[in-house]
């Protein structure tokens, strides 16, 4: 088989992954020194295919030959699909070829697991080993880790690569036992563990070398079973308290070519990811939490964003004075984000905040004039029943698929 038809086949492999987007990477600059790229500046160029993988990056496998027999993997051990499997040499020379050609500015290299988790793992570092030390690369590495692995083998790789991560597969231990029964939710959640101690360890001591700089992600499969959206959110907010992740993705889950049975045979609707993705962010972002986003539901509404809906049900904290309110409280208004919270805080101190003022700052105001109040304005649908005001602010849920 030669080089192309291996890419052809790993590289389409690969793309179920969707835990590669290169933001937070560390400053890495070739000009002056002999090497190789940069992952700033010119360096890392976002591009995301319509269903939000990111492809900025050379995103392949290493391998798709597997040890293992999960249920919802299309490379799974007892999968009948075309085979292949580069050598560490060869992921070096796409990577650099490619780079040079201007295709991509970093690699994200991921691997069924082969022989042994620690030889799987150990060639894996090879390849950040060899673009770092004997070609001096310097754009984005980000290595997909084998969980089972040695310790010190992921602390190697952390040496080289940008970020690491460890998928976590799916939200539940009991999801992974019936789907996945020969690996561990313990054993992914111990190498965690490691990764983010080893960072800690770097970063407190200065002249440690440095790290996985970008952190570390994970990656939830969404659809593969029945999970909730409470149950996926909260295994989320989990593992960003724990385990200080950067990034939690949820791919839908896409039913696969003879798959097993236990499996559903339709893809969820994309949309339910893209729920999950907005949940995620006022997660991370505004302090909320699974509970209060959910409140008495299983899962998001299809049909508006996790924020409105949980404006909706809670009219009696509405509307907001944006000339009195505190900046989390403001920020909690549909169409008005963070950013522009903190600018309508800081327009204050200058004058009083009118209704024009969130116009120029180009807030959403379909959504937001149900809900503030300003010098000027103050909305005359107070009274309107919350699933009135639903009904005029909701967009048709899309039945997106994955196929």
């Amino acid at each position: 088989m030669d080089l192309s038809e291996k890419l052809e086949i790993l590289a389409d492999a690969a793309k179920y992954d969707a835990s590669c987007a290169s933001s937070g990477a560390p400053k890495r600059e070739s000009r002056g020194i002999d090497g190789l790229g940069a992952s700033t500046g010119s360096g890392i160029c976002h591009s995301f295919t319509p269903d939000g993988r990111c492809v900025s990056l050379l995103k392949i496998l290493l391998t798709n030959f597997c040890l293992y027999d999960c249920r919802y993997c299309i490379n799974r051990r007892s999968s009948n699909v075309p085979r292949a499997r580069f050598t560490p040499e060869e992921v070096v020379d796409l990577t650099l070829d490619f780079y040079r050609r201007n295709y991509i500015d970093g690699l994200f290299l991921s691997s069924g697991v082969i022989r042994s988790s620690n030889y799987t793992m150990e060639q894996m570092m090879l390849v950040a080993k060899s673009l770092r030390e004997t070609h001096r690369f310097r754009g984005y590495i980000h290595l997909k880790t084998i969980p089972d692995a040695d310790a010190e083998l992921i602390e190697k790789a952390g040496r080289y690569a940008d970020r690491l991560s460890v998928n976590i597969e799916l939200p539940t231990e009991i999801g992974l036992e019936k789907l996945a029964p020969e690996k561990s939710g313990r054993t992914i959640k111990l190498a965690m563990g490691n990764i983010r101690m080893a960072r800690e360890e770097a970063e407190a001591e200065p002249r440690a070398p440095r790290f996985a700089p970008s952190g570390q992600s994970t990656q939830m499969i969404i659809g593969a079973d029945e999970t909730d959206d409470r149950t996926i959110l909260g295994t989320a907010e989990t593992l960003y308290g724990s385990y200080q992740l950067k990034r939690v993705y949820y791919s839908a889950f896409s039913p696969i070519p003879d798959g097993p049975s236990a499996l559903p045979q339709k893809a969820p609707p994309l949309l339910r990811e893209h729920r999950l993705y907005q949940a995620d962010f006022l997660l991370r972002g505004y302090g909320s939490n699974a509970a209060e986003l959910l409140g008495d539901a299983g899962n998001l509404p299809l049909d508006i964003d996790p924020k409105l809906a949980w404006a909706l049900a809670h009219r009696e904290r509405f509307p907001v004075d944006l000339n009195t309110a505190p900046v989390r409280m403001i920020a909690r208004v549909p169409g008005i984000g963070m950013r522009n919270a903190k600018r309508i805080v800081e327009l204050r101190r200058a004058r009083r905040v009118r209704y024009q003022d969130l116009v120029r700052l180009r807030c959403g105001m379909d959504k937001v004039k149900p809900f503030v109040v300003t010098e000027d304005y103050r909305p005359p649908l107070r009274e309107v029943q919350s699933d009135h005001l639903r009904r005029a602010l909701a967009t048709q849920p899309v039945q997106l698929s994955l196929i």
